[in-house]
């Protein structure tokens, strides 16, 4: 009598798709998870293939900034830990953490960054009043991009 294999479960197709749209939404070249005997590995691709040329291509300029580089060069500036997406209030029916205008002290909330289904509390590095909020809400922010100036 030959001995039985367990039979592993299903894989969700639902939870591959969901994989996909996270490392898209936040420009990942492969993300993995696991539970248990059970690991799924999703990688992206950057698109399609670049075509093969004869000549060598030139090179191209680096690209646009999505923010001003004066407001990046700002000594107030507040600038972005991680890669995700900005939220300017905790709820979407509750008013924004700051305002333009609003005085803020070291430690005081002034947005949410949503990475990985986890909400990351920034805070304020020094006291001041805010100048300017360079972010939308629900917007994607990238790595030491500046979200708002505090003067």
């Amino acid at each position: 009598m030959t001995e039985k294999k367990p039979v592993p479960a299903p894989i969700d197709p639902h939870l591959v798709e969901k994989l996909g749209e996270i490392a898209n939404r936040l420009d990942l070249s492969e993300i993995e998870v696991s539970q248990g005997e059970l690991k799924i590995r999703v990688t992206r691709q950057g698109g399609a293939p670049a075509p093969v040329a004869a000549a060598p291509q030139p090179v191209s300029p680096p690209p646009v900034l999505p923010w001003p580089d004066a407001a990046a060069a700002h000594p107030g500036a507040v600038k972005s830990p991680m890669v995700g997406t900005v939220y300017l209030r905790p709820a979407p029916d509750t008013p924004p953490f700051v305002t333009i205008g609003s005085q803020v002290k070291p430690g005081d909330k002034i947005l949410l960054i949503e990475a990985m289904k986890t909400f990351n509390e920034i805070v304020a590095p020094r006291a001041g009043t805010v100048t300017a909020i360079l972010v939308e809400d629900a917007q994607p922010v990238e790595f030491d991009q500046p979200l708002v100036v505090i003067e």
